[in-house]
């Protein structure tokens, strides 16, 4: 596992941020498998960055689904952390 961080945040929000290193295959081209979720437990509103075989990276915004594309860990966080602020109101 690269990295893993799980909190609740403000006692409604849960946060769960993994990201494994897997072999590239054609599944994981990158050699990448990640899962970012932000949950409000108050409203039922979350947003989930993943890459699932056979959809690849992509966002769940509630219940819209948005390509995504993925560059390395580091800005994959950045822009988790971006659009969990842009579109819960909440600072991670």
């Amino acid at each position: 596992m690269v990295y893993w961080h799980k909190a609740r945040i403000q006692g409604r929000y849960v946060l769960e941020m993994k990201i494994h290193k897997v072999a590239k295959s054609a599944r994981y081209p990158d050699g990448v498998k990640y899962g970012l979720i932000l949950t409000d437990h108050k409203t039922g509103k979350y947003l989930l960055m993943d890459n699932h075989h056979p959809k690849g990276p992509h966002i769940h915004l509630n219940d819209q689904e948005i390509p995504y594309r993925y560059i390395d860990e580091d800005k994959l966080i950045k822009d988790f952390k971006e659009m969990v602020l842009a579109n819960m109101e909440v600072k991670i």
